[in-house]
């Protein structure tokens, strides 16, 4: 990944941590320790889901431009369709509270698209590339 990509997927995951922290240490201390592991779940899925589409999106806008917005939609679908499966999975689970799952769900992602969202904003991403010294060099004729 190159360094921008980096910097908006750490710039986006940190907070997310620690969104998710602070929601098990919350629900552990009101539910008790199954409140906590499923506020733990939750975090940890929605860094995984959104971590994997900010990576897919990336590589997308490098590699088919044309296809960047449908696949951008394409991707919350598919996200969105995933999460059932796991809300379907462990429907019937005495593994975590299913309540704070579901608030640090929420709280987590919106945390991952402030943040998110705040990272493209200072980002200093250019919209053209610029032609490297080597390119140009191999040019025949003049440009004007």
């Amino acid at each position: 990944m190159p360094s921008n990509d980096v910097r908006i997927l750490l710039q986006a995951a940190v907070p997310t941590a620690a969104v998710g922290v602070i929601a098990a240490v919350v629900s552990g201390a009101l539910v008790g320790g199954k409140g906590a592991v499923g506020a733990l779940v939750a975090a940890v899925l929605t860094a995984l889901f959104m971590g994997i589409g900010l990576y897919v999106l990336q590589r997308t806008a490098k590699t088919l431009p044309h296809l960047f917005q449908m696949m951008g939609l394409m991707l919350y679908a598919a996200q969105i369709l995933l999460l059932f499966v796991f809300l379907s999975a462990f429907k019937n689970t005495t593994l975590f509270h299913p309540r704070a799952f579901a608030i640090t769900l929420i709280a987590t992602t919106l945390a991952w698209i402030a943040a998110q969202t705040r990272a493209h904003m200072k980002a200093k991403i250019f919209y053209v590339e610029p032609d490297s010294s080597d390119r140009q060099s191999d040019k025949s004729g003049q440009s004007s």
